[in-house]
């Protein structure tokens, strides 16, 4: 993979990890909330974190498909079955999760516009019992994404501080000098 792909990657991976945190945060915030017109401004503003995260992943995905880089270098071999493992699991929530959410606002009845401007088709009908299933299911992957992504930072930190191996450096630029 070509340097400009790199960086595009790198900055593809911290802005997903920016997007999934404000979605996070905002969806938080949701849930003590009387209805209210910020209220509706916030369920938006978290619709269009998750689904920027959705729309981005084809492009996060080919470019790492088509990296080069040996993720598995200086890894024992049960690290990098982990990482794979990890990996997989982060890319596959990163699809899920967004998915639950907009199946869970269509049976909600309530339309995804992605910022405020691309109406999205609802995924199915209009259905309380369906999309008190799909809040569950979506809760439920969040919190598995969030564990992921934790063990995920935590793992980078390791190597950055443990191992002393360079992984961290390799997303975090200014690392680099002092890896």
């Amino acid at each position: 993979m070509n340097q400009h792909h790199r960086w595009t990657l790198v900055g593809l991976h911290w802005l997903t990890l920016l997007l999934i945190v404000a979605a996070y945060v905002i969806g938080s915030l949701l849930e003590d909330m009387t209805l209210s017109p910020l209220k509706l401004k916030l369920y938006a503003w978290h619709k269009w974190a998750g689904m920027t995260v959705l729309m981005l992943l084809p492009l996060r995905l080919l470019l790492r498909l088509s990296d080069r880089f040996d993720h598995a270098t200086g890894l024992l071999p049960w690290e990098a079955r982990a990482s794979a493992a990890v990996h997989g699991a982060l890319y596959l929530l990163m699809l899920v999760v967004p998915l639950l959410g907009w199946l869970q606002s269509s049976a909600a009845g309530f339309s995804v516009v992605w910022f405020g401007v691309l109406p999205l088709p609802d995924l199915v009908g209009k259905d309380k019992a369906l999309a008190d299933v799909f809040k569950e299911l979506h809760e439920g992957s969040v919190n598995l994404l969030l564990t992921l992504v934790v063990l995920h930072a935590v793992a980078a930190l390791y190597h950055q501080y443990v191992r002393h191996d360079g992984v961290l450096a390799r997303m975090i630029p200014w690392l680099r000098s002092k890896s």
